[in-house]
């Protein structure tokens, strides 16, 4: 039988490429150690002693230790990367490898050796990774509403913010690990993000009060100084357990897809967990200081396995755990929706205030229910007084907050029955516990107004009150056509529906308000002090709709009576008021872009 090895440009045979490990097959441990000369192996002769291979060299017909090729072989990986395994004497070559990436310049970096990590140990890194940047995401509105509120544009700000952090993070991690041994960097990541993350609320905290608006601007960067890097550091984990688990090209694009879909579904799993559970049950810094120390103690197991010293890391924990437990915000209750507090009134001693996020929701006399701090509670009283009939009445109430106007209305007109739709059950334990509420005066619906309508009668209320607000704007879904036509359907024939809605500058917001109402409503009117009318000043503008004539000047004298600085425009005046502004719909409602909100 006649064998025929071939050899490649060099002068290395295909058997010298067996032995020294750049293919893989069964007969690789079988052959001796004959360095070049494998042919007199497979021709039976003794083998000649191993030797370098010398080309001369063209510029001086000399051989230099440029040109002297070692017995060892490449296998290409990409145009610019080579990668050379070489089995060495010594411990086991299936548990050591050594990676040498060659740049373009034909040089390369240290030697490296990887730790083994198992596939499903990599996988459920890569999941808790994702899910703390999802839940740090999540708790980011939270702890941002004292301060910019809630609303479109925060979320908007938040995400593409934090979103920002993952792509830098990716980047960033994936050129790290390319640059050594990946698993060298598990620790400090890990530790590093826990740090950056139980930071985040105290730094919230210590800049919020700088940023007395809620411009796109601000918004991005109150958002960018808290979130921006622990999102950056924990999303160039990805990467590098990515680094880690490539052994081949072969498989790169099954590696990189699975641990991406593993990623993905650990952030799924910490949105649904942070937004349906985690902030429902327990408070906001809590959980941030439960998730820093589950990062920050993963960060410490790979740091101990490598050696290295973890008493940076236990400092840094002690100090911003304590001051993330010390150094609290303006919550004095977070609910699903807000934060909440309540504050004495320092002129009243029965007096007390509900503040949600960053504004004065409701003004309750714990002795006397008819008293009416806010201008604007006063001429929601004032409209009920000159458009309804004496007496008891049916009214729906979108929006409880402290519960002001039902507990009025009860008081001032014994036998009213009042049906509250309040989204947030905290605000009805609130108002309860600190703000002396009796439920049993009332029906308390705990449901979005939305939905919440359909299981009401038709034609069953002679008063509608619109007082629902998320941060300093109606909820979008609230102020459309749609809504209006089916609070329209609730309301008898000569009900009337009522709403509060705070604009400053242009009046885009209230304007179009109006321009809706007039789809739906014969009579559309709105009061407010002469210098929000004229543009002047902003504040509360409230809105009045109904199918019976609105007689302007009984209303202005009721709302003089009930010591209001408004004045109510209809008719005419209020088609010069509206001029252009579109009808707000479903497809169409963007309140929280229309509104001018004022600094605080």
């Amino acid at each position: 039988m006649t064998h025929s090895v071939d050899r490649d440009q060099r002068g290395i045979s295909k058997s010298a490429i067996l032995r020294t490990g750049c293919a893989a097959t069964s007969d690789d441990h079988d052959l001796p150690d004959v360095g070049g000369d494998a042919d007199a192996v497979v021709a039976g002769r003794k083998p000649k002693p191993r030797q370098a291979i010398h080309r001369p060299s063209p510029r001086q017909g000399k051989t230099s230790s440029r040109d002297t090729i070692q017995p060892e072989c490449h296998r290409n990986t990409t145009d610019s990367h080579r990668v050379a395994e070489v089995r060495q004497d010594g411990p086991d070559p299936a548990k050591v490898r050594q990676r040498q990436p060659l740049g373009s310049g034909g040089r390369s970096p240290p030697e490296v050796t990887v730790f083994f990590m198992s596939l499903l140990s990599a996988r459920l890194i890569v999941f808790f990774a994702s899910a703390a940047v999802l839940v740090i995401e999540t708790l980011a509105t939270r702890l941002l509403a004292p301060y910019i509120g809630v609303s479109l544009e925060t979320f908007t700000g938040v995400i593409g913010t934090v979103l920002a952090g993952i792509s830098v993070g990716s980047w960033m991690g994936g050129r790290l690990a390319d640059r050594g041994d990946p698993s060298r960097l598990l620790g400090p990541i890990f530790i590093l993000g826990g740090l950056t993350a139980m930071a985040s609320p105290t730094i919230v905290t210590m800049v919020g009060p700088a940023f007395t608006g809620a411009n796109p601007v601000s918004i991005v960067v109150i958002t960018a100084l808290a979130f921006f890097l622990p999102a950056t550091v924990l999303s160039a984990i990805n990467p590098v357990i990515v680094k880690i688990r490539l052994e081949s090209l072969a498989n790169t694009g099954e590696v990189v897809g699975s641990f991406s879909a593993v990623g993905t579904a650990g952030a799924i799993v910490g949105t649904f967990l942070t937004g349906f559970v985690l902030l429902a049950t327990i408070p906001t810094r809590p959980v941030v200081l439960g998730i820093g120390v589950l990062l920050i103690l993963t960060g410490v197991g790979f740091s101990i396995r490598r050696g290295r010293s973890v008493v940076g890391a236990i400092l840094g924990t002690l100090i911003l755990g304590g001051l993330l437990l010390t150094v609290t915000g303006p919550c004095e209750w977070e609910t699903a929706y807000a934060c909440a507090r309540v504050e004495a009134d320092p002129e009243n001693e029965s007096g007390r205030i509900l503040w949600l996020d960053r504004l004065r929701h409701s003004y309750i006399d714990l002795e006397d229910p008819e008293v009416l701090e806010f201008r604007y509670i006063r001429d929601f009283a004032g409209v009920i007084e000159a458009t309804s009939d004496p007496g008891a009445i049916d009214v729906l109430s979108i929006g409880g907050g402290g519960f002001t106007m039902p507990r009025y209305l009860s008081s001032i007109r014994p036998g009213t029955e009042n049906t509250v739709l309040e989204i947030d059950d905290a605000l009805i334990e609130i108002a309860t516990t600190e703000l002396g509420l009796e439920t049993t005066e009332m029906t308390i619906i705990t449901e979005d107004a939305r939905t919440a309508l359909r299981g009401l009668p038709d034609d069953s209320f002679d008063m509608i009150i619109g007082d629902a607000f998320s941060g300093t704007s109606v909820p979008w879904h609230l102020t459309t056509v749609e809504f209006a036509q089916q609070l329209d359907e609730r309301l008898r024939d000569t009900g009337t529906y009522v709403l509060n809605i705070i604009d400053y500058g242009d009046l885009d917001l209230v304007r179009s308000v109006l321009a809706t109402l007039e789809q739906v409503f014969t009579s559309v009117a709105v009061a407010a002090p002469p210098e929000y009318l004229a543009g002047s000043d902003g504040g509360n503008f409230v809105v009045i709709a109904g199918h019976q004539p609105i007689d302007t000047d009984a209303l202005n004298q009721t709302l003089d009576a009930m010591a209001s600085r408004s004045i109510t425009i209809t008719d005419d005046e209020l088609d010069v008021f509206i001029a252009d502004a579109r009808p707000l719909t479903d497809d169409f409602a963007p309140v929280d872009q229309m509104i001018d909100r004022p600094e605080f």
